[in-house]
């Protein structure tokens, strides 16, 4: 068996060396980088071929790839790179992998064709300017053999390991157990139903309840399957880090099984948490951490890869045992785990990594969506663009001369659209040209300014230029997807000055966006305990029209769960008053008749404060503590701390908060939830044009229910099923609106269970 890899992957592993440099120059896009090319292409001659599929092989080494271009009239192979700014910007440490990619595609042309000997150049297009700037050296093919030689030696060793782990990763997975000798109930439709995903390259959405263990149900038969299907990696995204580290955990369970398949897992911090050295950036001048990292790396991977727990504070520890940034020494492990544990938007959002990374080595992966009804939310809020106005005036503040008549230019056009206002909220059918040309225009101008003279990290243009660059992709991509509003600042219309806005390119359905990244995987899972109506989350996530959804069913009896709808009361906004006495002595009267440990669900901060406030005043004997706007990671902490197995109390929380999902209570730690609210969105100007987006999408039958009607029950029902987690509990769920004697509502509560 030999240990394919591509040219780049063999050269990005052999010839970096040096300091990390991430000092940010501007790059060409993606579209920009093909239409480079094929713009040099097109000035060759008509003999010129493109795109020259070659190979080679060096013991079990085989190694592929495309040169983008050889002249046979000038017998000169190319390599061809663009850029943007000055070439001076092309640092030092990447011609090096320019050089060692393009001498590596002339061994392997001279071999296929016999070649004596070959030029190699390398052709660095500039995107701007159209300009090329071509270095050429000439290598006879002895010598290009011996570096070809050098290169495979240097990874070849690796490759071997590599092989040896994959082989027996696969052997182990083959015949691995079920960790826990036979499934729970559910649990084998669950796995089943993934194996036949993986096995067939599809997708899947699967909801399934708590309690049947669906971390653990879908990462087995991933796993299982991986050997036939060749998988390469398996990526468990989670919204939170409570579903990473359920992840982790069921991972962990399996490479403690007799079959020992020693899976790496890497579990992705954010950059953020992982930084050594915040206050420095990101360079070898700065920080030592950068300095000569690609020169310790070596070292550093083989040191990590001794392990199969990659978390956090694994590979901090290796990281400084070698003098490596620990973020960046994450990334590069990505290439040599077997699972790769992160949030959603290392592949969904626009520049993911997992995602750029899958394409860039053509890996054969599957991707485990968790809790994936968040995956609507999120999304939209990777796709949405804003601008605002107070940003654009610290960046001309901080401009220097030649950028100050662009920057001035959208100051002026952004005024005139600011004037045109009539209501403090506003929005359009598309973004107003003459705005939008007016960015595109700054945005032109800096690229070019930064090409030339690099800004250093927290410098204001350099922030706005990044907001505006990401805006101006999503309005040039702008369609019956997305919204373009104007929200004026606090000041209002009536000031004699008009106040600044902000401009917003708002993601209402993100389908566009994600239906590549389908594609890209060989599979994908996405699965929660709340995925229904099927047909909201096939639309808005963009879904194969034929993706399969699987309903596993409750491990639980209707007995375990009581769930009382209490239709006398309103809590609508205008109800609000005259329904803080009847949810406070409801509450009051359910614990008295069983104390224990309950949770309140209410819809604002406001409304939670306004009925604590009054059971404090008229039932001062029932313990209470309260979530609080901003809540740190402690402080949510020590509000779990309060569910004890012995405890009693109420915890009140906002409904689609921290505790209203991903908090795992079982037993005598909660026995009830009050929530009252159905957790329908605010009725306001951006959600009354989000349903008006959703009207022409789907149809006005559809609109009020996908925006606003789904996902508020699907806050509901996640919030109700902190109450029974395992086949043992048994409880109490109060949902307190008359809006719940509606049957159209009563049909999106789980199956399972017997509403009184």
């Amino acid at each position: 068996m030999s240990y394919a890899v591509a040219v780049r992957a063999l050269c990005e592993f052999t010839a970096r060396a040096g300091d990390l440099d991430l000092r940010f120059t501007p790059a060409p896009s993606g579209l920009e980088g093909m239409a480079g090319h094929a713009a040099v292409t097109g000035r060759r001659g008509p003999d010129y071929e493109t795109e020259v599929s070659l190979s080679g092989v060096f013991g079990d080494l085989l190694v592929r790839g495309r040169a983008d271009g050889y002249d046979p009239a000038a017998n000169q192979l190319e390599e061809i790179k663009t850029y943007r700014g000055q070439f001076d910007s092309v640092r030092e440490n990447h011609r090096v992998v320019h050089w060692a990619q393009a001498k590596v595609y002339g061994h392997l042309l001279c071999q296929a064709r016999g070649l004596a000997n070959v030029r190699v150049a390398l052709v660095y297009y500039n995107v701007a300017t159209e300009e090329e700037t071509v270095l050429v050296e000439t290598h006879e093919a002895a010598d290009l053999a011996a570096f070809f030689q050098l290169q495979c030696e240097r990874f070849l060793a690796w490759a071997k390991t590599e092989l040896a782990h994959r082989q027996a990763r696969d052997a182990a997975l083959e015949a691995l157990a079920f960790p826990h000798g036979e499934f729970r109930a559910g649990q084998r439709d669950l796995a089943v139903a993934v194996y036949r995903t993986a096995r067939d390259g599809r997708c899947l959405m699967a909801q399934a309840p708590t309690g049947i263990g669906k971390t653990l149900g879908t990462i087995f038969p991933l796993l299982k399957a991986s050997p036939g299907t060749g998988l390469d990696k398996v990526f468990f995204l989670a919204a939170k880090g409570s579903g990473r580290g359920l992840a982790v955990e069921a991972l962990e369970t399996i490479n403690a099984q007799p079959a020992k398949p020693g899976l790496r897992i890497l579990d992705l911090q954010a950059r953020d948490k992982s930084c050594v050295h915040p206050d420095l950036a990101c360079h070898g001048d700065s920080c030592p951490l950068a300095r000569g990292f690609y020169d310790r790396l070596p070292q550093a991977r083989a040191a990590a890869v001794e392990h199969t727990r990659l978390d956090a504070p694994t590979v901090r520890a290796i990281a400084l045992e070698h003098e490596v940034c620990p973020y960046y020494l994450s990334q590069e492990l990505i290439r040599w785990s077997d699972v790769v544990v992160g949030d959603y938007n290392y592949y969904y959002d626009a520049t993911a990594m997992l995602h750029a990374l899958t394409q860039a080595h053509q890996w054969k992966v599957a991707v485990l969506v968790d809790e994936a009804h968040n995956l609507v939310d999120r999304a939209r809020r990777m796709y949405t663009g804003e601008l605002d106005q107070n940003r654009l005036t610290a960046a001309r503040y901080a401009a220097p001369k030649a950028l100050k008549k662009p920057l001035d230019g959208l100051h002026r056009s952004w005024n005139a659209l600011n004037k045109k206002q009539t209501e403090r909220y506003q929005a359009y059918d598309a973004a107003p040209a003459g705005v939008l040309t007016a960015v595109q225009k700054a945005v032109a101008a800096i690229t070019e300014f930064i090409g030339q003279t690099p800004l250093p990290q927290g410098d204001p243009l350099l922030g706005f230029y990044f907001e505006a660059l990401h805006f101006m992709r999503l309005a040039e991509q702008f369609g019956s997807h997305a919204l373009f509003d104007v929200t004026l600042g606090e000041a209002g219309v009536s000031s004699a000055k008009t106040p600044p806005s902000t401009l917003c390119v708002r993601n209402v359905i993100p389908a566009p966006y994600l239906t590549a990244r389908y594609a890209t995987a060989h599979a994908t899972v996405l699965f929660s305990g709340t995925l229904s109506p099927q047909q909201f989350y096939r639309d808005t996530l963009g879904l194969p029209k034929d993706t399969p959804w699987i309903d596993v069913a409750a491990p639980f009896q209707a007995g375990q769960l009581a769930v009382r709808v209490v239709g006398n009361v309103s809590t609508r906004f205008r109800d609000r008053e005259r329904s803080l006495a009847p949810i406070a002595d409801l509450i009051a009267r359910q614990y008295d008749e069983r104390p224990g440990n309950y949770l309140g669900f209410l819809s604002s901060f406001d409304y939670l404060k306004r009925v604590t406030d009054l059971m404090r005043e008229r039932h001062p004997q029932v313990p209470i503590w309260l979530q609080t706007p901003g809540m740190d990671e402690p402080g949510r902490a020590a509000f779990l701390a309060r569910f004890t197995e012995t405890g009693q109390g109420v915890g009140f929380a906002v409904l689609g908060g921290a505790f209203s999902e991903g908090v795992d209570l079982p037993g005598k730690r909660l026995i009830g939830a009050f929530i009252a609210t159905l957790g329908l969105p605010q009725v306001n100007p951006v959600n009354e044009n989000m349903k008006r987006a959703m009207d022409m999408r789907y149809g006005e039958e559809n609109g009020y229910d996908y925006t606003y009607l789904y996902p508020g029950m699907q806050k509901v029902v996640q919030a109700a099923g902190r109450v029974i987690r395992t086949e043992h509990d048994e409880g109490t769920v109060h949902l307190i609106d008359d809006r719940y004697r509606r049957a159209k509502v009563r049909g999106l509560l789980p199956g399972w269970w017997r509403v009184d």
